[in-house]
């Protein structure tokens, strides 16, 4: 896919912009905190429904503003299809997503049609924080290609949810109704663990191939998928943890406690990983994202955002990222950078059209070259 025009108003600190893009690369110029990040943001927000940073949607309005509209025109890889998207949100209310006006009557009916991928300094998260961020991922990667694993941990988040809440009930609670929360969350959690494991297996191959690249072979990484699944049938174990559970208030088995485990050589990343390490393995598992989601039947390429990537990278590494995201398996990107020589390196390597835009204060106006 395509963005071939943006119209965003009042998102952020972005108070009107208008900008036409380039159907391989574009460049964000600009000091931190101007806007860069925004505009990214925004068209995050086409493709997923949301921030990537803010989930709470009436923070994303400008101060002082009653609303936000973001509209983006996108076009197929082969230029034959036309698609409009719009959101619109004004305080209070809820938000609107259309496409080509017609309105959503759910906002998952849309995820996965614009296939994108974010590599954001955030995105330390998924080697620093909780496995709620490294679930995520997963989630992220597999619901934009099968819209029934999306279906699936729907359905087991709601039982979920209803089993807490009888266990944290003051009363004792009713154990027909505990059967069938167990029974639901058994039955969809078992198919969210078989894609989750079916799609870490796949993955694995592909995140080490550009973990390899970019370092130029110095570390071997590795990547592994933890779930009470894995020990045994759910119901079973559910079951068994009612007691403690009970006395606990929450439930302590099931796929909503899956976790990757990321390991440099054969230690955990995150307890032996240096910064450009850690960004290197960040970054060859959102490539890999993208390499899987072209091979999983995508009708279009992703749309990838490069979000500040080469802070804390050595030379060689820069390099080597430079030389795979202007080759021909990328479609269209967006790069932001306060460096411009990071950015007149790309381009020189960049074959076909590019263009390059000066980020101040909100204000983005493209540069002439």
């Amino acid at each position: 896919m395509i963005l071939n025009r943006i119209s965003v108003l009042n998102y952020k600190n972005l108070d009107q912009v208008e900008l036409s893009f380039s159907p391989k690369v574009n460049c964000f110029i600009g000091q931190n905190g101007m806007g860069k990040t925004n505009l990214l943001d925004a068209i995050y927000y086409l493709s997923f429904c949301k921030s990537a940073f803010n989930p709470i949607d009436s923070q994303n309005i400008m101060h002082d503003r009653d609303f936000f509209v973001i509209q983006g025109t996108y076009a197929s890889d082969d230029l034959e299809q036309q698609e409009e998207i719009y959101c619109g949100l004004k305080r209070r209310t809820k938000k609107r997503f259309k496409r080509n006006k017609k309105e959503y009557e759910r906002l998952s009916d849309h995820i996965g049609l614009i296939p994108l991928i974010l590599i954001s300094p955030s995105d330390v998260d998924l080697i620093s924080g909780g496995s709620d961020e490294r679930r995520r991922f997963m989630d992220v990667v597999i619901s934009q290609y099968d819209r029934s694993y999306l279906e699936a941990l729907i359905r087991y988040t709601r039982a979920l949810e209803q089993r807490n809440a009888l266990l944290k009930a003051e009363e004792e609670p009713d154990s027909a109704l505990l059967d069938v929360c167990e029974e639901l969350m058994a039955q969809s959690g078992a198919v969210v663990f078989q894609k989750r494991n079916t799609f870490v297996q796949e993955f694995i191959p592909t995140f080490q191939h550009y973990y390899s690249q970019i370092s130029s072979d110095r570390e071997q990484v590795d990547l592994s998928y933890e779930s009470h699944a894995l020990q045994g049938d759910l119901l079973e174990q559910l079951k068994a943890s009612r007691p403690k559970d009970r006395i606990m208030g929450f439930s302590l088995k099931g796929i909503h406690k899956d976790d990757l485990t990321m390991r440099l050589g054969t230690f955990p990343i995150r307890r032996e990983g240096s910064q450009g390490q850690n960004k290197t393995y960040l970054i060859a598992l959102k490539l890999a994202q993208f390499e899987f989601l072209c091979r999983t039947g995508s009708q279009t390429k992703p749309l990838l955002l490069l979000d500040d990537v080469f802070d804390k990278l050595d030379a060689s590494r820069v390099e080597q990222i430079v030389k795979l995201v202007a080759g021909d398996q990328f479609g269209q990107i967006f790069i932001t950078d306060t460096n411009r020589d990071h950015l007149d390196r790309i381009m020189q390597k960049v074959q076909g059209a590019y263009k390059v835009f000066d980020v101040v204060d909100g204000s983005i106006n493209e540069r002439i070259h």
